[in-house]
């Protein structure tokens, strides 16, 4: 079976689309090049569960309101559910809590959600510097970066105050008329929240299962040498033995959409690919990570992007790396790693 939407429009701000019985597909906007989050409610008796926010910003709490006002009117939300620590879906977990919700998460997406936040740089610290140089950063945007401000969660998150319902590996909860077993993914977050529909066809993918992109697989300075590359292959593996095409997933971006076992080996697929194409070239001639962009994403990178793609090369050599298949040989004058076979 191919991939199939069976949406086409997608809910403006404020607004709603149900999708299934007692289900409501919203979506709030961000401030970049993906310029939103599916967010999903989820009514029973209780109230309302909502599954992810969006980020902490003037416009989203209007778009909160407007929803709270309208499609969510008459039922309070009396839990947060979010998939994963990024702001973009646990920015407003906080600011609903402080409205009487109950947050649910993985232990990891709390604690890097609240170590994030309380992480605050008004400046490039040594270890970014040195990961950006061993990377191959180029010396001007180096520069750059060095020079700005860097981001930082708490500037689109709302506080998250103490306290969360853990959810588990293989746990069954209970929210919106159905029983739901959690599947924790890796490799673009730790410990992402998934979560399958025991009574129907519903499959809530957060950013593990996305149609049409793929999840970043980045690395970052606090773990220089990990491989979300690997744990992500592992997770789609995992999720395959589960995946149906009756199954409708309601993925973190973009529409959602039935084809989930197609989408998961297309996904895979990619990455393997890319990951041979790296490879072979780099049995030829070394490159740093960023020298391996054109080999990794067959694209002119934006600078909007370039951050981004920085982490995601780093990823793909480090799975080399863990495989066995290339090694350090070398420097750069400007201290960046050559990376070769």
């Amino acid at each position: 079976m191919t991939i199939h939407h069976p949406w086409t429009d997608a809910p403006a701000d404020g607004e709603a689309v149900e999708i299934a019985p007692d289900v409501l597909w919203m979506r709030l906007p961000l401030p970049m090049r993906l310029n939103h989050v599916n967010s999903y409610a989820f009514r029973d008796a209780e109230g309302w569960t909502v599954v992810d926010t969006g980020f902490d910003t003037p416009r989203a709490r209007a778009a909160w309101q407007a929803l709270l006002d309208g499609p969510l009117s008459g039922a309070p939300v009396v839990r947060v559910i979010a998939t994963h620590h990024h702001s973009d879906h646990i920015g407003l977990a906080g600011w609903l809590m402080t409205r009487g919700a109950e947050l649910w998460t993985s232990r990891a997406s709390w604690l890097m959600a609240r170590m994030l936040w309380l992480d605050v740089q008004e400046q490039a610290t040594p270890q970014q510097e040195a990961f950006w140089r061993r990377a191959g950063m180029p010396a001007d945007k180096l520069a750059a970066r060095m020079a700005e401000r860097p981001w930082n969660a708490s500037d689109n998150a709302h506080p998250l105050p103490p306290g969360f319902v853990r959810l588990t590996e293989g746990q069954e909860v209970r929210f919106g008329g159905r029983d739901w077993r959690v599947v924790l993914g890796e490799g673009h977050a730790p410990e992402q929240v998934t979560l399958w529909s025991q009574d129907d066809d519903l499959v809530i993918g957060a950013d593990q299962i996305l149609p049409g992109i793929s999840p970043n697989l980045g690395v970052y300075p606090n773990e220089p040498d990990a491989d979300p590359v690997t744990g992500w292959l592992e997770s789609c593996a995992t999720l395959a033995a589960l995946a149906e095409d009756r199954h409708l997933v309601l993925p973190g971006h973009k529409l959602p959409f039935r084809g989930l076992p197609a989408r998961l080996s297309a996904m895979t697929e990619n990455h393997e690919s890319a990951l041979t194409r790296l490879a072979e070239d780099l049995r030829r001639a070394p490159r740093t990570a960023v020298g391996c962009f054109d080999l990794l994403f067959r694209r002119r990178i934006e600078d909007a992007v370039f951050g981004l793609a920085v982490v995601e090369a780093v990823a793909h050599i480090n799975c080399l790396r863990q495989r066995g298949l290339i090694a350090p040989v070398g420097r750069t004058k400007d201290g960046g790693t050559l990376w070769g076979a």
